[in-house]
């Protein structure tokens, strides 16, 4: 299901006076379980933690999670056109592939959604975070390694910043997962945050200059 959070107040000064002063801009979550908050309360979750962010230095801005648990690159693929056409964020956090890799689809296709969904946000002018992910060895090296290398290369090619693992704060630490082992706890979360607003932040400074 998607979902979308519009926060009502703002709280103390987080961002530089440069991004406080940028134009207002929306920011688009569009993942998997990893960014959907499964298995704990939506408000825990980092992108829920990232509005609150933005929401104190950009009190105009918005943050749309329109992530998905279950979501693969294909569906994430059919769906992204119509959620930029109604949201029409400056930024765009894309991170999807997880599913794929568990699933072991085909790398090439992987690859070919993914740089389908960045043309798509590019030519509605926003700018572009991947996220990639990694994959447990038992996937073997042939694999695992085209998986990882996806990432890097489309973000190369496509001329994008790249954040290349989404977990890896975290991923030697079991403490952080839930009982599946795979999904972060709440108390993960804010370490998610900062990993991913490092990519983020500089994206933020300049996204609102191509937006009409």
């Amino acid at each position: 299901m998607l979902i979308r959070w519009f926060s009502l107040f703002c709280g103390l000064l987080l961002l530089p006076c440069s991004l406080a002063a940028a134009a207002p801009q929306g920011v688009l979550v569009f993942g998997d379980s990893l960014s959907a908050g499964f298995g704990i309360r939506v408000s825990e979750s980092w992108p829920a933690l990232l509005e609150q962010r933005l929401k104190s230095g950009m009190p105009d801005s918005t943050l749309t999670n329109a992530s998905i648990s279950g979501e693969t690159t294909a569906g994430g693929r059919a769906r992204l056109p119509a959620v930029l056409r109604q949201f029409k964020p400056a930024v765009v956090i894309l991170a999807l592939g997880a599913n794929d890799g568990l699933r072991g689809l085909p790398v090439a296709a992987l690859k070919d959604n993914l740089a389908f969904m960045i043309k798509q946000a590019k030519k509605s002018r926003a700018r572009v975070l991947l996220i990639g992910m990694r994959l447990p060895p038992n996937y073997g090296p042939k694999y695992t390694e085209a998986f990882e290398a996806a990432f890097r290369d489309l973000a190369k090619r496509e001329n994008v910043a790249l954040l290349p693992f989404l977990l890896e704060p975290i991923a030697l630490d079991p403490n952080a997962y839930q009982a599946d082992g795979l999904h972060p706890t709440a108390a993960a979360q804010p370490v998610l945050l900062e990993h991913v607003w490092t990519a983020l932040k500089p994206l933020l400074a300049h996204a609102g200059k191509g937006k009409k």
